[in-house]
């Protein structure tokens, strides 16, 4: 896997930042080198340096099997976060925060369990018994919880890290995370706090290109070590 070059990143876009009047002094001043046009300019050095980072990390949590729950819920980011995650096996959220998804798991729980008998359900003659407005309003419930919970429809625990883009509109994800001791990996535009997270990746988390190109890199990642895993446990059988 290689990483991306500066000329990659500011190709996708990564260096914008956001105007003074919407950025977070923490984040600037270890971010950013300056201002252009009224907008913050990213340091794509630093944003090289802590990717590359940031993906050891992810590179370790599955080399242990660990569990990454992916976050994005903004237009931008829904189908590379649903993309990435299914292909590595993760779960991931990518319609909505469900409120109290990590403080109050069993209730989310029992929401998976309702929507996989649901599923079921639709497959008897019980189904086929209902009236045309019964399964119509039967469908729209099943299709909410489906929009809400595809994505972690096998998370039996709650996740060993978290990986977000855009953690200030996933505020109440971060908030979640940090009460339960949950590492965080983060997509952090300068308008982030970046104390916050354990694992910050500085870029710009309104551009698709950029998280296309960084979710790309975390696929690859996670593939990789995947494979390594199962070679190293192949060799280890063997001996």
């Amino acid at each position: 896997m290689q990483l991306p070059t500066t000329h990659d990143l500011i190709k996708a876009g990564a260096h914008f930042g956001h105007k003074k009047d919407k950025s977070n002094p923490k984040a600037t001043k270890q971010y950013s080198f300056g201002i252009r046009d009224g907008i913050y300019i990213i340091d794509l050095e630093k944003t090289k340096s802590m990717l590359s980072n940031s993906l050891d990390y992810i590179a370790k949590l599955v080399r242990e099997d660990k569990v990454i729950l992916f976050v994005g819920t903004k237009r931008q980011a829904q189908d590379a976060i649903k993309q990435i995650a299914s292909d590595g096996s993760m779960p991931y959220i990518s319609h909505r925060w469900l409120g109290g998804m990590l403080t109050n798991f069993e209730t989310i729980r029992l929401g998976i369990k309702k929507l996989k008998n649901m599923e079921v359900k639709k497959e008897t003659p019980e189904y086929e018994k209902m009236t045309k407005q019964e399964r119509a309003r039967f469908n729209r419930n099943l299709e909410k919880l489906q929009n809400d919970l595809n994505g972690i429809r096998n998370l039996e625990k709650l996740p060993d890290a978290l990986f977000i883009v855009d953690v200030v509109d996933e505020s109440v994800a971060v908030k979640e995370a940090k009460k339960n001791n949950i590492p965080i990996i983060g997509i952090c535009d300068i308008n982030a706090n970046p104390d916050l997270i354990d694992h910050c990746i500085p870029a710009n988390d309104d551009s698709k290109p950029t998280i296309e190109l960084i979710m790309k890199l975390v696929g690859e990642k996670i593939e990789e070590s995947k494979k390594q895993t199962t070679q190293k446990n192949t060799d280890a059988n063997t001996k």
